[in-house]
């Protein structure tokens, strides 16, 4: 991926984010979001700016496929577009339901990947004009600085885990096996944020039930090229290809993954 790459895909996010999203912040009227399923809402902010969004990438990689989350909401079958050839992934607003009642945060995630293999990842935060980057074997970057996962060098380590989507035996789990060991925090409930916090020093341990590729794959790749972990639970790859499948850790380290997988008993 080259230089003249990323300068494009940052122009268009900035360029949606001025035009669509930021526009729309804390200015939503109640027609304008929708209840899309439970504990989980959808705006008009959230699908114009997937359609522009769509449109540039388009622009940017013709031959590519797009798959973005609001389209596959309502047409599942587009979904097959992951499995094989190059593919952008759009969340045009990850964290809707903070942005939906006018509070932070709320970001861009954009991904590409070739066959099920995420290639490159794109997450932007409108309000800190922050864009974090990652191309495979490439290195992680913010805003254009290299930069290196450090953990928050707290005893106990800081762990982000919701139990929202989890069922009854893997709520019991965590709290037997993994609060004794860890300061639990609030997740942010948007992965554009929380990915970011394992690598610049704010959480050491993530946890996500739901894996969907618009949500994961930019911050799977970005935390793993700055040189932290994040995987499925036994160790294997995150795929943008793996339909359905659930469980994913994200750690700061090697070193916390591994022990963090011990606790767990996954």
């Amino acid at each position: 991926m080259s230089a003249a790459l990323d300068s494009a895909v940052a122009a268009l996010l900035r360029r949606v984010s001025a035009q669509v999203i930021m526009p729309r912040y804390q200015t939503l009227a109640a027609h304008e979001v929708i209840d899309k399923a439970i504990n989980d809402m959808v705006t008009i902010a959230d699908t114009e700016a997937e359609v522009m969004l769509a449109e540039g990438l388009s622009a940017i990689l013709p031959d590519a496929a797009v798959v973005g989350e609001e389209a596959v909401h309502a047409d599942p079958a587009l979904s097959a577009r992951l499995d094989s050839g190059p593919c952008w992934i759009i969340d045009p607003v990850d964290g809707t339901n903070n942005f939906a009642v006018g509070k932070p945060p709320f970001g861009i995630i954009i991904s590409f990947s070739d066959g099920g293999e995420i290639l490159s990842g794109w997450i932007y935060d409108p309000l800190k004009d922050r864009l974090c980057v990652a191309h495979k074997g490439k290195g992680a970057f913010v805003n254009g600085e290299r930069v290196a996962a450090r953990t928050t060098g707290e005893t106990p380590p800081i762990a982000a885990i919701s139990t929202m989507f989890l069922d009854p035996v893997a709520r019991e789990a965590v709290k037997q096996r993994i609060a004794p060991y860890y300061t639990l925090v609030d997740i942010p409930r948007c992965a554009a944020e929380q990915y970011p916090r394992l690598v610049l020093g704010v959480n050491d341990i993530s946890v996500f039930e739901r894996t969907l590729p618009w949500d994961h794959a930019a911050g799977v790749l970005f935390v793993n090229e700055a040189g932290g972990v994040a995987a499925r639970p036994d160790g294997s790859a995150y795929r943008t290809d793996q339909h359905g499948q659930k469980g994913l850790f994200a750690a700061s380290s090697p070193a916390l993954f591994d022990e963090f997988v011990k606790r767990s008993g996954a």
